[in-house]
């Protein structure tokens, strides 16, 4: 007879990214205090390592280069969460997997698939992108010498694979984690039998640094879920995502994420099912990798417990819902006010614009936020900073999106 032990049934839950997902606990700032608390036994890992892990700016050796096969590229096994097991899982995920356990007592299994700077098309089936008539160009040729790709996630290629003879490959050039539609093989394909409760996503840092790159992430982000929800035959599967933080320009090509933060805000919108964390309050001006994940892991956990679990809680900080001019004002109203909007400082309103460089005076009033204007603008902006300076958020303090929106 075989006997099986320890076994749970609950909800699993698909973690995919580049290295902010990917961040492990061992590197957040909450780390020595969490220990005592990471004895989480509903709480299951599958945290595998890949091939080419934390290899930079070098060639993949002849063994490493072996590994990139959708069969050999995911190496791991299942854990059940311990003060050692949980040092190199993601932080952000499991302080979202903490959260539901506590709030829900469902057991959680949480699938880490993410990647340190992989491009959005790695975890996008190549057929699904074929068949995409916006994008079948990213899988056309060599995909280190393709123009509709990222430019830095090829330059990384290059590094690794692109004077390398003895690596699997295909009509679209050498094998990579980057490679669009590499990750998907190797490891969306491998759980499409698997039922999961839903998918969450903290990528775009490499999708982020060109402005056709940047304008087209809403539409290919729903061409992966609409891709992953009927794979899964689950045509409502939760999608619950990651806004990019804050960066300075001085030390970091972030030019473009208020653009950027703005394009993740529209896919609310284009996405049915969706949430987003705001997280532009705790980045860091110099570091890609803001350290506090506890914050984005349980707001993370927010929009899942209010839309996937049904409790009554606030999911998200202010959206705008419409800015209308009248009377040499313009007023902006906002979802998910709460109990009502207020500063994070305490201080007056920080971060709105209505040309998108100078700042302008906003006071709270009519039921959202007033700007006075001597004639009306096209636009309000807010947040509209690669490092922002908004500092709106509602009685959860959570905070408001950046956001461009129209004045009508």
């Amino acid at each position: 007879a075989v006997q099986f032990h320890n076994i749970l049934f609950g909800d699993l839950w698909l973690c995919i990214g580049q290295s902010n997902m990917e961040w492990p606990m061992m590197k957040e700032v909450h780390y020595n205090e969490e220990i005592r608390k990471s004895n989480q036994q509903l709480l299951r890992f599958y945290n595998p390592t890949y091939a080419g892990k934390d290899i930079f700016g070098t060639k993949f050796t002849d063994s490493v280069a072996a590994m990139l096969t959708a069969e050999a590229f995911y190496k791991g096994h299942w854990q059940t969460c311990d003060s050692n097991s949980f040092k190199l899982m993601s932080a952000v995920a499991y302080y979202f997997g903490k959260q539901i356990t506590n709030e829900t007592n469902i057991p959680v299994g949480l699938i880490n698939l993410a990647i340190g700077g992989a491009p959005l098309e790695t975890f996008i089936s190549t057929n699904t992108l074929i068949s995409s008539k916006q994008f079948s160009g990213k899988i056309k040729r060599d995909w280190l010498v393709n123009d509709v790709l990222p430019v830095w996630i090829r330059e990384r290629g290059k590094q690794n694979v692109g004077s390398l003879k003895n690596v699997p490959n295909d009509e679209y050039g050498n094998n990579h984690a980057f490679k669009p539609g590499f990750a998907y093989e190797a490891g969306i394909a491998q759980i499409l039998n698997m039922p999961i409760k839903g998918v969450l996503c903290y990528q775009g840092e490499s999708n982020a640094q060109e402005i056709g790159r940047v304008n087209e992430y809403a539409a290919l982000s729903k061409l992966m879920i609409d891709d992953y929800r009927r794979k899964w035959k689950q045509l409502d599967l939760p999608f619950y995502f990651i806004q990019l933080s804050s960066i300075d320009t001085l030390k970091y090509k972030g030019h473009l994420w208020p653009q950027f933060r703005d394009e993740q805000r529209k896919m609310l919108q284009l996405i049915r099912n969706s949430g987003m964390v705001v997280c532009s309050d705790i980045g860091f001006r110099n570091d890609v990798h803001p350290t506090n994940k506890k914050v984005v892991g349980e707001r993370l956990a927010r929009w899942a417990l209010n839309a996937t679990y049904g409790k009554a809680i606030i999911p998200s900080g202010p959206l705008p819902i419409k800015a209308r001019y009248e009377n040499g004002k313009v007023i902006i109203k906002f979802q998910h006010r709460a109990m009502g909007l207020k500063t994070s400082d305490g201080g007056s309103l920080k971060g709105f614009s209505v040309d998108s460089k100078n700042e302008i005076e906003a006071k709270f009033g009519d039921g959202g936020i007033t700007i006075f204007v001597k004639r009306k603008p096209q636009y309000v902006y807010y947040g509209w900073q690669p490092f922002s300076k908004g500092n709106l958020i509602n009685s959860e303090a959570l905070p408001a999106s950046t956001f461009k929106i129209k004045v009508l």
